[in-house]
């Protein structure tokens, strides 16, 4: 008989631990702060759910952030004349301009015009050093 729609996991099990990056923590005050109401709004919600399941994952969930918390390396704001950490930036590209901040893992919300330290857009943009200056083979304009 074949496996393939034999269910593997117990209805209980727990939910799988959440990945934590490798790397530095680095957060902006505002990304501690978003830390710190993740970990109150879990803590709220563990108290009144009474699904064992999900205070399960609330629990896992907990256990992230308060783990993404202990590590957090606040950065101080960043020097207005270096793209760097925390930095707002606007591209130009094709004739279009494109604005963004420079934040933490867990405070990127490109919808938002935030995006990860992490992200190869925010790397190249730090690489520039500069503001002002171009870089890129499509001339883009920081």
């Amino acid at each position: 008989m074949s496996r393939a729609f034999v269910k593997e996991t117990a209805e209980s099990a727990p939910p799988p631990e959440r990945m934590v990056d490798d790397g530095p923590n680095l957060v902006t005050p505002e990304g501690l702060a978003q830390i710190d109401a993740h970990i109150v709004r879990m803590e709220a919600a563990m108290k009144t759910e009474a699904n064992i399941l999900l205070r399960e994952t609330l629990a896992r969930d907990l256990r992230y952030w308060e783990i993404r918390k202990s590590t957090a390396e606040v950065v101080p704001p960043p020097d207005p004349d270096k793209v760097s950490f925390g930095s707002t930036v606007t591209i130009s590209r094709k004739g279009r301009q494109q604005t963004f901040r420079i934040v933490g893992v867990d405070e990127a919300d490109p919808g938002k015009g935030l995006i990860s330290f992490r992200a190869p857009l925010a790397q190249g943009s730090s690489s520039a050093a500069a503001v002002g200056t171009t870089w890129g083979s499509v001339d883009e304009d920081i």
